[in-house]
């Protein structure tokens, strides 16, 4: 980040707009704990990296309970990255994650494909 107060000023004015602002990847590369005062940031992503085993991986466990915990406190969203099973589901959202995203939901798909999904979920939610 070349100029951490242009950034901050910048993100601000976005979130004034009604623009939802995010760290990817939390936890890993250049995301920082510091980012967290300086940023005005409404949702943390949890890096697939610690979804990985859950819940048995007790590691990975610590690390994604610490940042939800923090994240509750923070009043940040938390979206995990990576779910590829009802188990890591059942466990990240007994502990309060907000939004899951990953394999075990769906797969991507062609956007020709995704259109004709999205428009039989539309039939099947409208009242008979």
């Amino acid at each position: 980040m070349q100029s951490p107060t242009e950034a901050v000023s910048l993100l601000s004015e976005l979130k004034s707009l009604g623009v939802w602002l995010s760290i990817d990847d939390f936890g890993t590369g250049y995301s920082s704990l510091s980012h967290l005062k300086r940023f005005p940031l409404d949702t943390l992503k949890i890096d697939q990296s610690f979804v990985e085993g859950l819940p048995d991986d007790d590691d990975n466990a610590a690390i994604a309970e610490a940042i939800l915990a923090m994240a509750k406190k923070l009043k940040f969203q938390v979206v995990a990255e990576g779910v590829e099973s009802e188990e890591q589901a059942a466990f990240l959202e007994g502990k309060g994650c907000h939004v899951l995203q990953g394999y075990h939901f769906g797969r991507p798909l062609p956007a020709g494909e995704f259109a004709a999904l999205a428009a039989g979920s539309r039939r099947e939610a409208e009242p008979a």
